[in-house]
């Protein structure tokens, strides 16, 4: 991955089966959109933004290139017979949303009860990165990263809150600055059995 964002300005990228763009043709529409905005992208200032955004933009969405389900690949049996929930708590993330492609910052809760196999707990981040790194509505990031869980490890349960704010809300529009906005998806005992998850949105902080 840290190759693809070294690339030089004539990389092409592809991804999600679409065809390979050129990044000078993203700079040309960089440049347009700053014509379109009333400046002149031709002023000293300006004249190297359209190759910053580029960049920027392959940096923001790098989630395209990867299946967050391959950190969930490599599991551990030997647990010495712990059978209560993994949470991981407070993961900051970064993602945009696909409305107006303005930031969405917050942070995420994730946790399951393992049947007979853990993976690292890293991998959970990595996870949640990996659909955040796409234009995203947080509604769709919440499901998948419960869903890539449930799919990949076949745990008891699943349990992901997210709090985000949303620059969409905050910076235009309705203007309406530290709103947040939550998130959850309950699967398996979560769902099913109202004392785990009280328990597990106990762990969270948010019982």
């Amino acid at each position: 991955m840290d190759d693809f964002l070294d690339d030089g300005p004539e990389r092409s990228v592809q991804a999600m089966g679409h065809e390979p763009i050129p990044q000078a043709r993203a700079e040309d529409a960089v440049r347009e959109l700053l014509r379109w905005a009333g400046d002149d992208p031709e002023r000293e200032g300006l004249l190297d933004t359209p190759a910053r955004v580029a960049r920027a933009f392959r940096e923001y969405f790098r989630g395209y290139l990867e299946d967050p389900g391959i950190h969930l690949s490599r599991t551990f049996g030997e647990v010495g017979g712990y059978d209560e929930i993994v949470l991981l708590k407070d993961i900051p993330f970064q993602s945009h949303c696909e409305h107006h492609m303005a930031p969405i910052i917050g942070k995420a809760h994730i946790a399951y009860l393992p049947r007979d196999r853990v993976v690292g707990i890293s991998k959970l981040a990595r996870v949640l990165h990996g659909y955040a790194r796409r234009l995203q509505v947080q509604e769709r990031l919440t499901a998948e990263v419960a869903d890539c869980i449930q799919h990949h490890l076949d745990p008891v349960g699943v349990a992901v809150v997210i709090e985000a704010t949303h620059a969409c809300m905050s910076a235009r529009g309705v203007m309406t600055a530290g709103v947040v906005m939550t998130t959850s998806r309950m699967m398996g005992v979560f769902r099913d059995d109202d004392r785990s998850r009280k328990e597990v949105l106990a762990l969270m902080g948010r019982g």
